[in-house]
């Protein structure tokens, strides 16, 4: 199905370069990549755009609140062995963004798009896609996005009878229980650090029993499903019980976990698991994530963690003490106003990193941390408590807008 084999409307084509012309000069102005502004008049113009755009594709949608870029990344890495790939790269995952992206697109086989959750079932809706994953779903920006157990259920419903084949963790009950509306679904034993959303049951509000890696609800009887195929240490194992080596340059068990869920989607296309793990290899950085920049005449390494969940595998992949430490947390639109979640994140496991504190709600993360009784300074600029730090490795942790901030600032 490749190729232009099914042209644009003359409608759609216009939409297209509008769109195009419009996130141009937004670039010109210095006002970012100007994908969303250029997705937004693109489907003005024609609002069936997104369908359009995606019916010459195999589409692959990654939807999750903790490692959709990253594992949209491995994702179109892997992929790029079957044909050519068109992805939203660098994260403008709602209709607008996604839009541009595959506008940009036209010579592409697959479709390989970061979806936010509160958008995957209207977008999977326009782009039928072959495949669906599903990765986790966690507490998250609390002013404006729905509790979670409403997102697994606006899942549940946009997901049922879907053709797709969803790929989903296992290891997340509120995943599980969205995914098990679908007729075709492939379980991957993820993993799942953190477990503080999925104490009770999805499905019937039961106490959620914990014993070792398994779970199970003692009053209904939802439970782990069995998957096929698994994070085993620093291997995948297929639905065939082969280990394949997993070799990254990106970071932690997370990452592992994203790579894992990404050789079971890249499977679906015939691509198989060796070849597939190989390719991600080459990913060393997921817009600006796990970058080290020389800043100051440090070595900066930048961590973006948007939630607690995201924050407790962070902590789990930084250098040991005393390496310094800075956290940066802003309350600007993207990131969610509400700061509430800072109480969340278990600040005790940063005991013996000096600790610098900076963005625009610093004051409420020096409250969390001295409540968590650890070492701290705050200071007003990235550049002062760098100049604080000795010379050598500095972690840097901050959530979404302070993380952009932080790129601009060090010129990443």
């Amino acid at each position: 199905m490749a190729g232009n084999s099914d042209p644009l409307t003359p409608r759609a084509k216009l939409a297209v370069t509008a769109g195009k012309a419009v996130a141009a000069a937004s670039r010109a102005a210095g006002r970012g990549s100007g994908s969303v502004i250029g997705g937004r008049v693109a489907l003005k113009l024609d609002p069936d755009l997104l369908a359009r755009l995606a019916q010459h594709l195999d589409v692959v949608l990654v939807s999750a609140t903790n490692g959709k870029t990253t594992t949209t990344r491995l994702i179109a890495e892997a992929l790029r062995a079957a044909g050519p790939v068109v992805s939203n790269a660098l994260g403008a995952n709602m209709p607008a963004g996604i839009t541009s992206a595959l506008a940009g697109g036209s010579d592409a086989r697959y479709g390989v798009i970061e979806v936010d959750e509160k958008y995957l079932a209207g977008v999977a809706r326009d782009t039928a896609p072959k495949c669906i994953a599903l990765l986790n779903l966690s507490r998250d920006q609390l002013d404006r996005a729905a509790e979670t157990r409403m997102l697994a259920e606006n899942w549940r419903e946009g997901l049922a009878g879907s053709k797709a084949v969803v790929v989903a963790n296992a290891d997340d009950p509120l995943v599980v229980w969205a995914a098990s509306s679908s007729p075709n679904v492939i379980w991957v034993a993820a993993g799942q650090m953190w477990k503080d959303d999925a104490w009770s049951c999805p499905s019937c509000g039961g106490v959620m029993q914990r014993p070792g890696d398994d779970w199970f609800c003692g009053e209904c009887g939802f439970r782990r499903p069995t998957p096929s195929w698994a994070l085993s240490g620093n291997h995948v194992l297929d639905p065939h019980g082969s280990a394949w080596p997993i070799r990254l340059q990106l970071p932690g068990r997370a990452n592992k976990a994203n790579a894992a869920s990404s050789a079971a989607v890249a499977a679906v296309f015939g691509v198989p698991p060796q070849v597939a793990l190989e390719r991600m290899y080459s990913v060393q950085a997921v817009a600006g994530r796990y970058d080290v920049v020389q800043f100051m005449e440090r070595d900066l390494r930048l961590l973006l963690a948007k939630n607690p969940a995201g924050w407790l595998e962070t902590f789990s992949l930084i250098d040991p003490p005393p390496t310094p430490v800075i956290l940066s947390v802003n309350a600007r639109g993207a990131d969610g106003t509400d700061t509430s979640w800072l109480w969340d994140v278990d600040y005790t496991r940063l005991t013996g990193h000096p600790i610098c504190v900076v963005g625009d709600r610093r004051l409420d993360l020096a409250v969390r941390l001295e409540v968590a009784n650890q070492q701290f300074q705050v200071f007003d600029t990235l550049d002062e408590a760098v100049r604080a730090c000795p010379p050598g490795r500095i972690e840097v942790i901050a959530n979404y807008t302070a993380f952009q901030d932080l790129r601009r600032r060090v010129g990443n």
